[in-house]
């Protein structure tokens, strides 16, 4: 049995729908690829209800300092969150409303149903 094979522009009526650039889903993916660690999720968590450095992060979690600053390093790197320092003491929060909403979406949808 053959699949049909369509060449239309449109569909059933309906224009094809638009695609992401592969650069901007390769992007995309490797932030939900981020966000697949429950550890990572855990510190977005953390940092979706306040600002946090690494030793209340590490308390909370019950992880040491080191675990908890290498998933940061990876979570600054895909600007998931940002840090400032004060005097000796780095905090670090959400890099912007977007992975807030992010999170709280993804929160809604597993606790819908």
């Amino acid at each position: 049995m053959t699949m049909p094979v369509c060449h239309h522009t449109h569909v059933g009526g309906q224009p094809r729908p638009a695609t992401l650039e592969q650069a901007v889903a390769e992007r995309l993916a490797v932030t939900f690829k981020a966000l697949s660690d429950p550890t990572r999720v855990r510190i977005i968590a953390a940092l979706s209800e306040r600002e946090c450095c690494v030793y209340d992060l590490a308390e909370a979690l019950e992880m040491s300092h080191s675990a908890i600053s290498h998933q940061l390093r990876t979570l600054r790197e895909l600007r998931l969150v940002r840090f400032r320092k004060e005097g000796r003491h780095v905090f670090y929060a959400l890099d912007d409303e977007h992975i807030y909403a992010l999170f709280q979406q993804g929160l809604e949808h597993i606790q819908h149903g």
